[in-house]
């Protein structure tokens, strides 16, 4: 998994040298080291977070050249629903801006398969792009289905044009994406399926992947997670210790450790307070986990070694956390 966040990287300081329009409502961000410097190497799937005044951090997809360490570039979509985030990129960040971000931290790897199928829909499609070069990299079958609802909403359509594996499912074209006609038992045991999406796309897939029993090679990327409701009625009391800090809290029912620890005084990463980001990734030491978040999969949360504290809380009565 990521990095663990006890222990954090130290931020980057890019100026942006170039901003793009790739359609309606979706700028791309060059970004660039302010001293020239080669940056921090990342692996197809990774994701920095931009950290923007008002404290607002949010999670963007790197979907540049991997072996291009000399920038960064990042497809932002105008969210109409923006909490200040994607509101403040396109009116204010022009090219020459200074912008503070993390190093990238990947949550969507590209894992070994015999070949690869690519759905996205709208903006999910930044990860794909460097997903698809490095399955050619490594002459691996791969195809993208990338769905919209109109060519002028849609980011990186003249880029794949011409691409003989690509295939746009276009609502107001009439070809819209049918995801049952997609995934079937005509796809093979060494086909995995990477999906990036809303979330109305992600269920169907999951849900298809589920019906065909293609679960185990299905992985998703989440924009966002529900907003978490802690029902004191329902969740139990646990106590968390922080092996390195030295403290014991208790975390209530209507609490997560996120916040107890903060409320402590003892700083860590954070971000989306949904488990999507990854930004709270934490080492588990001791103790079982009830793993509430959409990183990990199946395997990675059976292993309890890592939990989001954002929203993850205990199914036994103690947690040892390296913090």
């Amino acid at each position: 998994m990521s990095t663990d966040v006890s222990r954090p990287l130290p931020l980057l300081h890019l100026i942006v040298d170039e901003v793009r329009r790739e359609c309606d409502d979706v700028l791309t961000l060059g970004l660039v080291d302010s001293a020239g410097t080669n940056l921090p190497r990342w692996e197809a799937g990774a994701h920095i977070d931009l950290h923007l005044p008002g404290d607002i951090t949010r999670q963007y997809s790197l979907c540049s050249d991997p072996s291009d360490r000399t920038r960064y570039e990042v497809a932002i979509l105008r969210d109409p629903e923006s909490r200040g985030g994607s509101e403040h990129i396109h009116n204010e960040i022009r090219k020459g801006a200074m912008l503070t971000t993390s190093p990238p931290r990947n949550n969507f790897p590209l894992k070994p398969a015999d070949e690869y199928l690519f759905i996205a829909g709208g903006i999910g499609i930044t990860p794909m792009l460097p997903m698809m070069q490095a399955a050619a990299e490594m002459m691996r079958p791969n195809r993208l289905l990338y769905a919209g609802r109109s060519r002028t909403r849609m980011a990186f359509v003249e880029q794949l044009s011409d691409k003989d594996n690509v295939r746009f499912c276009v609502s107001d074209e009439g070809t819209r994406l049918e995801v049952a006609e997609t995934i079937g038992p005509h796809l093979g045991p060494g086909v995995h399926i990477y999906s990036c999406g809303p979330e109305s796309l992600l269920d169907e897939v999951t849900a298809r992947c589920a019906e065909t029993d293609l679960s185990q090679q299905l992985h998703v990327e989440h924009f966002s997670g529900s907003a978490l409701v802690l029902d004191p009625e329902i969740e139990n009391a646990f106590e968390v210790e922080l092996s390195r800090s030295g403290r014991t809290l208790t975390v209530g029912p209507d609490q997560t450790i996120l916040d107890s620890v903060l409320a402590c005084g003892i700083k860590v990463a954070n971000s989306c307070a949904e488990g999507v980001c990854g930004s709270c990734e934490t080492t588990v030491l001791d103790g079982e986990v009830d793993h509430r978040d959409h990183i990990l999969d199946e395997d990675e949360q059976a292993e309890n070694d890592v939990m989001m504290i954002c929203c993850s809380r205990a199914r036994s009565p103690r947690l040892v956390l390296d913090l």
